[in-house]
């Protein structure tokens, strides 16, 4: 009782975190709304934690990284434009919750990590909840997945100094990355970046706030 009475109030306040949090701040993207109100956030945070996982803020996951928070997930999910089918590379697996809501939306998830705790953690908590849709690798996530390109969409969620010809080279002609990027006087900025005709587009669509992108393994 007491567990069934508990997953009841975790699914009122995921409907509301889509209402409140996402649809009443601009987030008009359906398949991305849906899908943030079928993935339990609780389910990726520890349980000490779990009271706060539907609030609109960002939470520790160790190792100096977090969950970010859901405007942030929405966001990011929205800008990428996923259709069901899709192949999208995600570069910093953390606690897995992206990769989830991405799958739910229906797309193939590779997602790459470079702290083997982390990697471990989202593995293990990903196909206990049966995401097999997602691929995880433990690897410096600037060298991307090369032997599963290319991708559909590539979603960087640790910012860099510039975008990575490694996984510039890994993005379909027709795809789209999102990358937060380091912008000398106005801190992290987040770029929409398109390839075509062998010219790389970038879209200034906003502030952003992620860790920093590291190449070493730990």
């Amino acid at each position: 009782m007491v567990r069934g009475a508990a997953a009841v109030d975790q699914k009122f306040r995921r409907q509301a975190m889509v209402r409140d949090q996402l649809r009443a701040r601009g987030i008009q993207d359906e398949a991305v709304l849906a899908a943030m109100g079928r993935v339990k956030r609780h389910e990726f945070v520890e349980e000490a934690l779990q009271a706060q996982a539907y609030s609109d803020n960002a939470l520790p996951i160790g190792y100096g990284q977090t969950i970010s928070q859901p405007f942030v997930v929405a966001r990011m999910s929205s800008l990428l434009q996923v259709r069901p089918g899709m192949r999208v590379l995600e570069i910093g697996t953390g606690s897995g919750y992206q990769a989830a809501v991405l799958a739910e939306m229906g797309a193939e998830v590779f997602s790459v990590e470079r702290i083997k705790s982390l990697y471990l953690a989202a593995l293990k908590r990903l196909n206990a909840m049966r995401y097999f849709r997602v691929k995880l690798k433990l690897a410096s996530g600037t060298l991307g997945w090369p032997e599963e390109a290319p991708f559909d969409r590539i979603l960087v969620t640790a910012g860099g100094k510039a975008l990575s010809p490694t996984l510039l080279d890994q993005l379909d002609e027709e795809g789209v990355m999102l990358s937060p990027l380091e912008v000398s006087g106005a801190g992290q900025r987040l770029f929409r970046v398109q390839c075509k005709g062998g010219r790389v587009w970038k879209q200034d669509v906003g502030g952003a706030h992620f860790v920093r992108l590291v190449q070493d393994n730990t």
